[in-house]
């Protein structure tokens, strides 16, 4: 089959939800699809230069073929002329296009160029179709649904949802759908060798707690923060991520914890990629993310994967197999909940341990690339007329 996979940034700067459609490239393509990428060189919003990246050429990596198109002319929207032309001129040589993100003008021209072309298309949402995600910008999201996401909806061959909890939860603007319900799956470098204790100058005897995510406030930053202050256990604290989208957000974080009795047992150390991200996931004791909305938590996934167990909000969609497989634990989105959350988690050091090996397990079953590529695969025959 000649599949095409269609997302507006594949930049760093985007986090999991975008990254994610490389991973499920590879183990498509190790599994003998044709798979052809069609992104933008968008690179953020504001300040940062453009990905440098040749464009409009076919780029071959891990397998598949990866096109680049001119991000213009407002960035934030990450709109490309050139690349729907592309689409328009060849989507009747491929067979599905899998189209990733809504709300996005060049997800939303791309579904409609597909339906124009005959060609099905499979949608993901990424979240943007919670309610909570809709009271954004509410107005100007209505109206965007009516005169393009709606109809989008209502052609697609189906809706790809990554839990049963985001399926249940989306609006579908008077549509019916087909839905499916596959994961994300996980792929980690191997780890540094070096420690990273020693790296942040951690003391061994301290537990460490990681968040690692995007500094966005529906992450639960405000949660978490207070809930660390209110614990009187000994601990240390790692904040792994960015956000050059919002960096006034991420400035009034760093602030927060640096006037705060965290200070002095926090590191801040950015958003990290490659062997040291996977470090930091091994090296934790708990990874926190009490998120006020998350449609899968791509970064949970990863923590499962090296044995981490994982203490997330009952927002974070997953949450019932994290509970259901005893891999972590669940709070509510509020101070208390989270702060006697964390106490009963660090309080035993035994059951931290057997929550990893759970988490473990889980992933490797459920989080693994190949096996969802398999039934990707299977879905994608089903569609295809």
């Amino acid at each position: 089959m000649k599949i095409l996979q269609i997302v507006p940034s594949i930049s760093l700067v985007y986090g999991g939800p975008s990254q994610m459609v490389l991973g499920l490239s590879q183990a498509l393509a190790k599994a003998g699809v044709e798979i052809t990428i069609l992104t933008t060189n968008s690179n953020g919003d504001v300040g940062q230069p453009p990905l440098d990246v040749p464009l409009g050429v076919p780029i071959s990596q891990n397998g598949y073929e990866i096109y680049y198109f001119q991000c213009s002319p407002f960035r934030r929207y990450k709109f490309s002329i050139d690349l729907l032309q592309w689409l328009h001129k060849n989507a009747k040589s491929y067979d599905l296009a899998h189209i990733h993100a809504l709300f996005s003008p060049v997800s939303s021209c791309s579904a409609a160029i597909a339906r124009s072309q005959k060609l099905p298309y499979i949608l993901r949402p990424l979240g943007t179709l919670d309610p909570a995600d809709l009271q954004k910008k509410r107005q100007l999201k209505l109206l965007y649904a009516a005169a393009l996401e709606r109809p989008n909806l209502a052609g697609a061959a189906a809706i790809h949802f990554t839990s049963d909890q985001e399926a249940k939860t989306s609006e579908r603007f008077n549509t019916i759908t087909r839905d499916i319900v596959l994961p994300l799956g996980v792929s980690l470098p191997l780890s540094e060798s070096h420690s990273i204790r020693e790296k942040y100058s951690i003391p061994s005897d301290k537990p460490i707690l990681l968040f690692m995510s995007r500094i966005d406030p529906k992450k639960g930053l405000d949660l978490l923060l207070p809930a660390l202050e209110n614990l009187d256990q000994d601990f240390y604290f790692v904040l792994a991520g960015g956000n050059p989208q919002d960096p006034g957000y991420e400035s009034t974080i760093r602030d927060r914890i640096g006037s705060s009795k965290l200070k002095d047992k926090t590191s801040i150390v950015g958003f990290v990629t490659g062997s040291e991200k996977t470090a930091l996931l091994e090296t934790a004791d708990l990874f926190v993310l009490p998120s006020y909305y998350e449609n899968f938590g791509i970064a949970v996934a990863e923590a499962m994967s090296v044995g981490t167990p994982v203490v997330i909000s009952d927002q974070v969609h997953i949450w019932q197999d994290i509970e259901q497989s005893q891999s972590g634990w669940i709070t509510q989105c509020n101070i208390e909940s989270l702060t006697q959350i964390l106490k009963a988690a660090l309080s035993d050091r035994q059951e931290q341990l057997q929550r990893g090996k759970n988490a473990q397990k889980f992933a490797q079953k459920n989080y693994s690339w190949d096996a969802i590529a398999q039934q990707l695969i299977t879905i994608y025959q089903a569609l295809h007329p």
